[in-house]
């Protein structure tokens, strides 16, 4: 007769942010500054940047390289955190990965290291996020399965962000197109302070690239418009349908950009003595009607504060995603929230600096932690975004 071996329970371990950071974000396109840089080259660039900021983490200590695409193909294709991990000179023995949920895909980076590091498969774990879309505009190569409509599974406008950005203001008719702006220009005039009182210089790297006039720098977000006003966005045109509401001005443009972060665990930060910026405290994912994506960190808001036992007036800081205005706007309306509130997206969002995909949920985890250091009477932040296709995802921090 055999005797069963019987397991202790395993103790999960704390997981901490200790540093995030990410390059300049660029106009998709041949007039962008990164029109002739690789994707995977963006994605090396923050990953060395992080190496050279924190010495006091061996790179063959790195557990795992978890980078993030929506395309997965050309440059930003490969199993993208092995070959970024590889080309940044990160050894051998350190594996990496890539994953994919669209606009959550650094997050989903995040948490999916953090699930590594709770459970002792690794001491520290390098994540973040990269998205050319310049090289892969969105939806390129991809064949929708003819199901999705012949079947109505979803309706036919879940497949054009901007056209799902209209569907919102059909849904909430309170929220105008006039709200939408007045959004828009506060985005821009956060972001223009940020960049101004040197909140970004601690964050975005300076890269080297290649022009058609030369080398240049990499060095400042190009979709910033200081100058926004009510008035210059009143007469933009609505692309995604005659007479809308959504307009270039009150949307994240196409964004070419990277970025990536350091996740460790308590015991990690303890023997390799490294001081961390934030612990995570919960996260969750949600499912909403494809057509209506923006309505995705609603859900998902509500689950991540109930797993905590908090509610959002126990949280000082909130970072949003802004793929379109009104999509922050139906969170702010359904959550109680003023637009205006002063813990939302302090520094500005996407309208003003970019959304380059799969990597902007790591520029929001760099803002908040930013955030923690500039009003030390916070305790909690949120990090939170809609995904495509009908998703969100919220994850929740504590001041380390």
């Amino acid at each position: 007769m055999t005797s069963k071996l019987i397991l202790m329970p395993r103790e999960l371990r704390e997981v901490y942010y200790v540093d995030g950071v990410r390059t300049a974000f660029g106009k998709a396109g041949p007039k962008g500054m990164f029109w002739s840089t690789r994707a995977d080259d963006m994605a090396v660039k923050v990953v060395r940047e992080l190496l050279r900021r924190n010495p006091g983490i061996p790179p063959e200590r790195i557990g795992d390289v978890i980078m993030a695409a929506t395309a997965q193909v050309g440059d930003q294709g490969l199993t993208l955190g092995r070959d970024v991990g590889l080309l940044a000179g990160i050894p051998q023995s350190v594996p990496g990965f890539a994953v994919d949920r669209m606009c959550a895909g650094a997050l989903t980076a995040v948490t999916a290291g953090a699930g590594e590091l709770a459970l002792g498969a690794a001491d520290v774990v390098l994540a973040g996020g990269v998205e050319h879309m310049g090289h892969h505009p969105m939806g390129e190569d991809v064949d929708f399965n003819p199901r999705f409509v012949a079947e109505r599974l979803v309706d036919t406008s879940a497949v054009t962000m901007g056209a799902t950005a209209e569907n919102l203001h059909d849904r909430f008719p309170q929220i105008t197109k006039e709200r939408a702006d007045a959004f828009a220009v506060q985005s821009q005039q956060r972001a223009a302070h940020a960049w101004q009182n040197g909140v970004m210089g601690e964050t975005v790297v300076p890269m080297s690239v290649f022009s058609e006039e030369g080398w240049r720098v990499a060095e400042r977000d190009e979709f910033l418009r200081p100058d926004t006003t009510l008035e210059g966005l009143a007469d933009l045109r609505t692309p995604f349908r005659p007479g809308g509401r959504v307009t270039a001005g009150n949307s994240a443009g196409l964004t070419d950009g990277a970025t990536a972060c350091f996740l460790a665990s308590d015991t990690a930060v303890d023997e390799l003595g490294l001081e961390p910026k934030m612990r995570l405290v919960a996260f969750a994912f949600a499912g909403v009607e494809p057509e209506l994506m923006g309505i995705g960190p609603i859900p998902a808001t509500q689950k991540v504060l109930d797993q905590a036992g908090l509610t959002l007036d126990d949280v000082g800081l909130l970072e949003l995603n802004e793929p379109f205005a009104v999509q922050v706007l139906t969170w702010c309306d359904e959550l109680g929230v003023s637009p205006d509130d002063d813990r939302l997206n302090p520094y500005g969002g996407a309208i003003a600096f970019g959304h380059p995909l799969a990597a902007t949920g790591v520029r929001l985890m760099a803002q908040l932690a930013y955030g923690f250091k500039e009003r030390p009477d916070v305790q909690y932040g949120l990090t939170a975004l809609c995904v495509g296709m009908g998703m969100g995802a919220a994850v929740l921090w504590e001041r380390a």
